[in-house]
């Protein structure tokens, strides 16, 4: 049995590792903190890399790895530091937050989104350099809420996930119901334009005008409610941190985008 020495010699070099922790993870930005969550998440949980050579053959192991998923026993949630369960908690907000998108058919409104592999998660691709597969721009990135339609397990899913884009690649995330935007302006325009051609007609037209103008109120009224609409499907996104202990939302600060 342990005495109350060592007990105590054990806990105060625990707490002491976990300020030195801390003060290092404070002093680096929010994409290095990315890289040491995920460097200590696999040092704590995951598993060592086999030392033979492998073989063309595809294992289990193998098979496990492509499902993208960082590999853990049930005993590793037991008895675990400060640090595991900072890391920990930072992998589980990871999982399913971000989703990569396929802008290459834009203009017709067509944008394919699918989960981020193992290697994007580690390299950040998606949460720190723009969520478009075709782009590598790391400046000026803005988080987009989307509805992901998948399929899983024989379901079909649908999940609210972030998109998360450079400038340019916001543009043409939006360029569709931008389009449809303009177009259904340019129509109200239109409207207005034959409306105003016949305010000099005779008073019997007054009539067919009040006519027409009640039709664009009902038409306005469509438009403005397609327009929200749409915007709620793609919204900026804000993300709260919802941690409720060892106030890890200090070190979590920033790692949303």
């Amino acid at each position: 049995m342990a005495s109350f020495g060592s007990l105590k010699s054990a806990i105060f070099d625990r707490e002491a590792r976990k300020q030195q922790y801390q003060a290092h993870i404070l002093g680096l930005n929010a994409y290095d903190r990315h890289k040491k969550f995920v460097k200590d998440y696999v040092s704590f949980y995951g598993r060592e890399e086999s030392s033979h050579v492998k073989l063309p053959v595809k294992t289990d192991q193998d098979t496990l790895r492509e499902g993208y998923r960082f590999i853990r026993s049930e005993e590793d949630d037991m008895d675990r530091s400060w640090e595991q369960r900072l890391v920990k908690r930072y992998y589980d907000k990871l999982f399913k937050e971000y989703c990569i998108a396929d802008m290459s058919h834009y203009k017709s409104g067509k944008i394919g989104l699918r989960w981020r592999t193992e290697k994007e998660v580690v390299s950040g691709k998606g949460q720190f350099v723009c969520g478009n597969k075709h782009c590598d721009v790391k400046d000026g990135l803005a988080s987009y809420e989307v509805n992901f339609s998948y399929f899983e397990a024989g379901e079909n899913k649908q999940a609210l996930v972030k998109l998360v884009t450079c400038e340019r690649c916001s543009e043409k995330l939006h360029y569709k119901r931008r389009k449809e935007k303009e177009q259904l302006e340019k129509e109200k325009k239109e409207v207005n334009r034959r409306k105003r051609s016949r305010s000099g007609d005779d008073d019997d037209d007054d009539d067919d005008d009040d006519t027409d103008n009640e039709g664009n109120k009902e038409r306005s009224k469509g438009l403005d409610g397609f327009l929200s609409g749409k915007k709620a499907s793609i919204s900026t996104s804000e993300h709260r941190a919802d941690d409720d202990d060892d106030d890890f939302d200090e070190f979590l600060e920033g790692m949303f985008p």
